[in-house]
């Protein structure tokens, strides 16, 4: 298979989820004790938060790119960035490193329209659900997507991605305000919930949720898999 070159640290907790289910999955291709070929260039995430913070693209852009250029270097054939949020500048990073790029915004949009459904509510950081660089992909497919409507909830979903998941922890009644929020998501008419936040299946799984959940780090971690053995003779 081809190399996989994996741009964490934003945040760890999500990039060892990647480490994990990116092995899962080609073993569970290949059989056998094969694993990916994957490498690994973890970012400071408070580096990355405050560029997004002052919304300093160009900067976010710059250390994304910087990142995915070590993993080129290193030998890497594909460039994913474990995040969501760094999909802001997805395109320009890929045009400045010159690899193919698998952005988790096209697999999860292909993914809710094989699934059938025409109405989603999309969780994740303040930048996710407030501009249209995500919602943008879902809606290009027919796809109707709606946020929390309170913007207390969406500060709430923002704080506790960086002040808790992203640090490792996971919070009882953290999932719990998470499973209400989402359940008003649903009363408003979603079919389907994309966990659009690579930290947020750490908290919430399909168990916790009455409707269709789109865990968007598997979704991307598939993409990649299948991308890395489907090109492997080229």
């Amino acid at each position: 298979m081809k190399k996989i070159g994996l741009v964490g640290g934003i945040s760890w907790t999500s990039t060892a989820d990647y480490y994990r289910l990116i092995n899962q999955e080609t073993n569970k291709n290949l059989g056998g004790i094969n694993f990916a070929e994957c490498l690994i260039y973890s970012v400071n995430f408070e580096q990355f938060a405050s560029f997004n913070a002052q919304h300093d693209w160009e900067a976010t852009c710059q250390l994304l790119s910087a990142a995915a250029n070590h993993l080129k270097d290193a030998g890497a054939d594909v460039i994913m960035l474990g995040a969501n949020t760094a999909h802001i500048v997805a395109e320009r990073v890929a045009g400045n490193v010159g690899l193919p790029l698998i952005d988790i915004r096209e697999a999860t949009a292909d993914a809710v329209k094989s699934s059938g459904l025409r109405k989603v509510g999309l969780l994740g950081t303040i930048y996710t659900m407030e501009l249209d660089f995500y919602k943008d992909k879902l809606t290009e497919q027919g796809i109707e997507v709606i946020i929390p409507e309170s913007k207390s909830d969406r500060e709430y979903i923002e704080g506790t991605l960086v002040n808790e998941l992203g640090k490792g922890i996971l919070q009882p009644e953290t999932r719990a305000a998470y499973q209400n929020i989402i359940d008003s998501l649903i009363q408003q008419g979603a079919q389907g919930i994309v966990l659009g936040c690579t930290e947020i299946p750490l908290l919430i799984s399909q168990e916790d949720v009455t409707v269709p959940v789109f865990n968007t780090t598997l979704i991307h971690v598939k993409a990649a898999v299948k991308f890395a053995l489907e090109t492997a003779n080229e």
